[in-house]
């Protein structure tokens, strides 16, 4: 299993670029390899709350991954955890 823990850039669908800080590991399951995690972004929006699919996630040195949310839950009054979900290669 790898891992990354640090910071991030979330794009979403309309190009909006969010930072925050991502903790993402790889995982076998039943022979298919794959990778996910969670991302924690610095502000909290309506998009940001609804978003899905078809978004990428970027790591620094422009490592790039393909990822959708598959749950948002609050953490803090003002703080939203994202969990994630790639596909295609892990950026890390």
């Amino acid at each position: 299993m790898t891992t990354y823990s640090g910071p991030a850039r979330l794009t979403l669908v309309d190009g909006t670029h969010v930072s925050g800080m991502a903790s993402l590991s790889t995982h076998q399951r039943g022979g298919i390899d794959g990778w996910g995690g969670t991302f924690r972004p610095d502000q909290n929006t309506d998009d940001l709350r609804n978003a899905g699919t078809g978004l990428s996630l970027e790591l620094p040195y422009d490592q790039i991954g393909a990822v959708d949310v598959t749950s948002v839950r609050k953490l803090l009054a003002t703080q939203i955890l994202m969990s994630l979900t790639g596909s295609g290669p892990a950026p890390f």
